[in-house]
């Protein structure tokens, strides 16, 4: 019986609306009535992650920064994360200050940033690079830009820098696909990634893997795929990712998470 599922957020548990449905909620809850743990997985900092988990209905834990983070809300407990070197936090900061673009560091579940943005909660960085690294530690840096040429250019000097880049815009991978405005980097440590933040808190909770399910929608979301025990994509995922999943579910606008939550409860749980 499975034990675990991993739900990612934009493009899979919200619609385009940003909303997450009642139905999508009321199907999380059955779940997690059953004794299954429902975890919500993303790129996000782990607060915002929480956030989205707590209106989801969802269990407590939380994986956020692409695996860079593992944290339990109602304990208040930090189980796992891994900070970028402060070396490198500089090095990446520079980086945004040579191609002119937009940098959000997330550090202590806040967001640091180069430039203002639309965001209030966001804090733009008034010291040093240099002394801001020393007490802050950083799980992820997120490059952002409308200029294409400009973060092709910047993910080419990370990969020469020996970075890991763990989510970056689809058309980035597939030229063939949109070219959707603002494009972005993000980068943690090497080897971070949803996946390995999955196999971290399934040994944590003692979990086998063969008992956990992810759902997700984008290229971040293959860790999660390769190490769970059932993988499943949203229809409205590429289709290279729905080729080497499990199952397809419906997109995000049709409920597609709570469908398969629904069928999977009649069926198996």
């Amino acid at each position: 019986m499975y034990k675990i599922i991993f739900i990612d957020i934009d493009g899979t548990l919200r619609n385009d609306r940003k909303e997450i449905t009642e139905k999508t909620k009321e199907a999380i809850h059955k779940v997690v009535e059953k004794g299954i743990y429902v975890v919500i997985c993303s790129g996000r900092p782990g607060k915002y992650v929480e956030e989205i988990s707590k209106e989801a209905l969802a269990s407590s834990y939380v994986v956020g920064c692409n695996g860079g983070e593992i944290y339990d809300y109602k304990e208040k407990k930090t189980i796992y994360v891994n900070a970028l070197e402060n070396e490198e936090v500089i090095t990446l900061w520079h980086m945004a200050e040579k191609y002119d673009v937009q940098l959000i560091m997330i550090s202590n579940g806040k967001r640091i940033v180069r430039k203002q943005t639309d965001d209030e909660t966001d804090i733009i960085l008034e010291e040093l690079i240099e002394n801001f690294v020393i007490d802050n530690p950083v799980t992820q840096c997120v490059f952002s830009s409308m200029e294409l040429e400009s973060i092709q250019s910047i993910k080419e000097e990370i990969n020469l820098k020996n970075l890991g880049i763990v989510n970056l815009s689809k058309c980035l991978i597939n030229n063939e696909l949109p070219k959707e405005k603002p494009f972005f980097l993000d980068v943690t440590c090497k080897g971070t990634s949803k996946g390995e933040a999955i196999k971290k808190l399934c040994e944590y909770l003692k979990i086998d893997l063969k008992d956990s399910i992810a759902l997700g929608d984008s290229y971040n979301d293959l860790s999660m795929f390769d190490v769970v025990g059932h993988s499943v994509a949203m229809g409205n995922a590429p289709d290279d990712i729905k080729r080497i999943v499990d199952k397809v579910t419906d997109t995000n606008n049709e409920d597609g998470v709570a469908k398969f939550l629904e069928k999977l409860n009649k069926e198996v749980l």
